[in-house]
């Protein structure tokens, strides 16, 4: 059972603990964070080994997550760069691109994740990208690790600003339509935590559904929209003010802010 260290504990690192735990996926795990209460909550949790020392968790480790803001991971890479020899080195630093992993611990072995919030519930939809360096038991081992948190996809890595826009962003957006949902069901004389409940289930099961029936989002607004009846009253709405238009253009940006980020 490979031993897998995590630097930085955020909610992010926490959720991946979590899976890798419940998963049995291993039990040799080392947490490493500057703030010490983060570090005693997670010990609590987890019984997990910690330690305040990055160096430290690198040396003993197999496969090294680095799960620090974009902003810190320069100082992360000068820091550890010394110490990895053969461990594994994941990053899920939004906007930080192999070739910089890369140009910092040379010749090493680095895979790249573009994860989502959504991780904290163990229903994550990640991309992951290997640099030059990785195995395919890097690829396997990995994989394993991030569809134990929900799915993950390899792909090439000029895709995962895509991505971004899809899953990394979409939790956001699909949110604010949960809550022009909520505020609707108001609207029309709901309480407030009945509509908000009422569509958050509502968004849960239409994917739920569409994933486990293999429906395309074409069959699923036919199997709900009757002539002349509700949904075809809401959806002729929404295509006169070309709402998926709108949706595309949404994405669209937040795909280009990734591009640019990571130039």
């Amino acid at each position: 059972m490979k031993t897998i260290s995590f630097i930085g504990t955020g909610k992010m690192a926490t959720a991946l603990i979590s899976c890798i735990c419940k998963n049995n996926i291993s039990r040799n795990i080392i947490a490493s964070d500057k703030n010490n209460k983060n570090l005693i909550s997670i010990k609590k949790q987890y019984k997990i080994r910690i330690t305040k020392d990055n160096k430290e968790a690198v040396k003993n480790s197999d496969i090294v997550f680095i799960c620090v803001k974009p902003q810190d991971i320069s100082k992360v890479l000068d820091e550890i760069q010394n110490v990895v020899k053969n461990q594994l080195i994941v990053s899920i630093a939004a906007g930080i691109r192999l070739k910089h992993l890369e140009s910092k611990l040379k010749n090493k072995r680095i895979i790249r994740v573009m994860p989502n919030i959504n991780c904290l519930v163990g229903e994550m939809a990640a991309g992951f990208s290997a640099g030059k360096h990785a195995t395919k038991e890097d690829i396997k081992i990995v994989s394993k690790i991030l569809n134990s948190a929900g799915i993950a996809f390899l792909m090439k890595e000029d895709l995962l600003d895509a991505v971004t826009g899809i899953s990394g962003s979409g939790p956001a957006f699909f949110a604010y339509f949960i809550k022009a949902f909520e505020e609707a069901g108001i609207k029309n004389s709901l309480p407030r935590d009945v509509a908000l409940r009422l569509a958050c289930q509502t968004a849960l099961g239409t994917g739920k559904l569409m994933l486990e029936k293999n429906l395309s989002p074409d069959k699923l607004i036919a199997m709900v929209a009757s002539k002349k009846g509700t949904t075809v009253a809401g959806l002729n709405v929404l295509k006169k003010h070309k709402v998926k238009n709108i949706l595309i253009t949404t994405i669209d940006a937040a795909v280009k802010r990734s591009e640019e980020l990571g130039r």
